[in-house]
């Protein structure tokens, strides 16, 4: 029997999702004697936290507006400032690029890192790794980082007030779990325990969004704080998590997080979020794994609550971007190369190609 070296870092050291949670930061701080923070946010995220900020009176803060992106010299920045400050932890306020800033800010600055995200459009709140871009914003690598994140705490309304096609994107980033993870315990002769933990979450996750995207995305747009809008909302940030932190390598990205890299290199998607492009590379995979029952499945759900599907609704322009998605998209640091399947460039031209061609097909029928 193979033995299989699984770092598992499953949760946070705490969490807690409620409303007016942020009501405890401050007792919180106390108890685990932080008393000076260096706080990253972005500039709409600190708009929208700010009906429920707590007042932080016995601790010291400096607050750092982020520059739009988690790059090296971003990381660079943050890192040195929080060293001269000497702070005890680091407070990430915003959607994932920022929490992925806070997560490598504090990592570097070696100390804690308190995560409060504005958005579920990721699990970056939940999972020990940052995805690093480029200062043009296409991806470069991800880190995963050697201790978790110390405190996530969700405010439900924030997330209810966000524009919705955040929660529909942590929908598709989401949905891509169960999917990606399926496909990378390939080999496994025997399934430790925590991979099974990891693959039930990922089950988990699918089926619940399948049952209650549509509700949620209903209930967001009337402002009602609902059961489906909550379990979406953790499916994104926990279940979605989890995936990863009990899977490690074989519960991360594989084939449709290569399909989001590649479609970074693209002019015409600069303007899309992550879980946008995961759907459509979700639906890339299926078929080069020749799954077209499950892409048949999968598109009704997709065209119901608004998910990108076909080239036209993500500005791919013909063959010369479709050649530029199969080229990034297997780069050797790529994800994709964790398939049991070897492909090449042609392999996933044909898969577009027959992705487009099975739209078309349901469109007549």
């Amino acid at each position: 029997m193979t033995n299989i070296s699984i770092r598992i870092q499953g949760a946070p050291s705490f969490y807690k999702c409620q409303v007016d949670v942020l009501q405890e930061l401050s007792a919180l701080l106390k108890e685990r004697n932080i008393r000076s923070l260096l706080i990253i946010h972005g500039e709409k995220s600190f708009q929208a936290i700010q009906p429920y900020w707590p007042e932080l009176a016995e601790i010291e803060t400096t607050y750092v507006a982020y520059s739009g992106i988690c790059s090296e010299a971003e990381i660079k920045r943050c890192k040195e400032q929080a060293q001269c400050l000497h702070i005890d932890a680091v407070i990430g306020i915003g959607g994932g690029k920022v929490l992925d800033l806070a997560k490598a800010t504090s990592h570097e600055a070696r100390t804690d890192v308190i995560l409060i995200p504005t958005l579920a459009s990721t699990c970056a709140a939940w999972t020990p790794l940052s995805v690093i871009y480029d200062d043009e914003g296409r991806f470069q690598t991800y880190t995963v980082f050697p201790r978790s994140t110390y405190m996530v705490l969700v405010e439900p309304r924030v997330i209810l007030e966000a524009p919705l096609e955040y929660l529909k994107a942590g929908i598709g980033d989401t949905l891509a779990k169960w999917y990606e993870a399926n496909a990378l315990v390939h080999d496994l002769e025997y399934t430790p325990l925590p991979v099974e933990v990891a693959l039930y979450a990922a089950k988990l996750s699918r089926d619940r969004l399948l049952e209650e995207s549509h509700q949620a995305l209903i209930d967001c747009e009337k402002g009602n704080l609902s059961s489906s809008v909550l379990t979406i909302m953790e499916a994104n940030i926990l279940l979605g998590g989890m995936v990863g932190g009990f899977g490690d390598e074989f519960g991360r990205v594989a084939g449709a997080h290569s399909i989001h890299n590649a479609l970074t290199h693209l002019p015409g998607t600069k303007g899309l979020l992550h879980g946008e492009k995961v759907a459509y590379g979700i639906l890339v995979q299926l078929a080069l794994q020749g799954n077209e029952e499950e892409i048949k499945a999968l598109l009704p759900f997709y065209r119901q609550i608004g998910l990108l599907s076909s080239c036209k609704h993500l500005s791919i322009q013909g063959q010369e971007d479709i050649r530029t998605i199969a080229e990034k998209a297997l780069v050797p640091k790529e994800s994709i190369h964790f398939m049991k399947e070897k492909f090449k460039e042609q392999d996933i031209v044909a898969a577009i190609e027959r992705l487009e061609a099975l739209q078309k097909e349901g469109e007549r029928n």
